[in-house]
């Protein structure tokens, strides 16, 4: 189990993404290469001019979303080097309950490596919302965040610091992926930083059903509709909307403006007639 100031160790390793270091690696690499990726490896520019300030990015197994999720850390890499990600989820029904929760102390571990923790960052955004709760024990067995971290690591290393937040579902009160969104913008003024949003769209819906409905779906990011992802996320059988709406929320506090759609696929693309959808978007300033 994740505690404060201990090691969050995976618990998808050698499921949703390869469990050796190099293995992981080769197939980060593939993500990028792949016919839904990029179709190149990324360059990180270390002059970039850090316009990025969210990214919204899949969670599933990396042979079925990795080349989605490519096209995300691909933009990013091409825009800079954060000193900081926030990484923010679904839990997806897995107790301890909490409307929201952040680890402020520690660090998580991939085959990758270690990432630690930005305690004064983590802190800030416990303390500007009251109902935030603390603690590792809320990340222990939730993968949404820990699938998107070894496409971090690929690019940065371990100098990259994160501030892991969850989000419970479904249908959260409107008001808390505002203040979730509030809380992250207050502690990341003036940083370089940027938020992931993890989130698989329309679940376990015939192909054509649930590309119209993805659609619907991505529509809404575009066009900063949050209480609208919100109230419909659920029917939608979408995971992850409440923190899309707080990344949203908190990017355009941080000064954002545009929304870019950068890829789309689902799961039918590669087998299965009811599938998954993904996307990968990006916010900037």
């Amino acid at each position: 189990m994740a505690r404060e100031g201990g090691i969050r160790r995976p618990v998808v390793a050698g499921q949703f993404y390869e469990g050796t270091a190099e293995r992981l690696r080769r197939q980060i690499e593939e993500c990028y290469t792949s016919r839904f990726g990029p179709g190149r490896l990324p360059e990180v520019r270390s002059d970039g001019p850090r316009r990025v300030v969210g990214l919204v990015a899949p969670h599933a197994g990396y042979m079925y979303s990795g080349g989605t999720a490519a096209h995300a850390f691909a933009r990013l890499a091409a825009d800079g080097v954060p000193a900081v990600a926030v990484l923010i989820g679904p839990n997806h029904a897995i107790p301890p309950y909490a409307p929201a929760a952040v680890q402020t102390s520690g660090s998580w571990l991939t085959p990758l490596g270690e990432s630690p923790i930005d305690e004064e960052v983590a802190t800030a955004v416990a303390e500007a919302w009251p109902d935030m709760a603390v603690g590792g024990e809320y990340f222990s067995a939730e993968h949404s965040l820990e699938v998107e971290l070894p496409f971090l690591q690929h690019l940065y290393g371990p100098e990259l610091r994160i501030v892991p937040v969850i989000m419970l579902e479904p249908s959260p009160p409107l008001e808390h992926p505002r203040r979730v969104g509030e809380a992250l913008a207050r502690a990341l003024e003036g940083r370089n930083a940027v938020i992931v949003a993890s989130t698989d769209l329309s679940h376990d819906l015939p192909r054509e059903q649930a590309e119209r409905t993805d659609a619907e779906l991505i529509q809404l990011m575009l066009d900063w509709k949050t209480d609208a992802l919100v109230r419909i996320g659920p029917s939608r059988r979408m995971c992850g909307y409440a923190a899309v709406a707080a990344m949203l929320h908190a990017a355009r506090l941080l000064g954002a403006t545009t929304v870019e759609k950068l890829a789309y696929s689902h799961s039918g693309m590669i087998v299965g007639h009811r599938v998954v959808g993904y996307a990968a978007l990006a916010v900037l300033r």
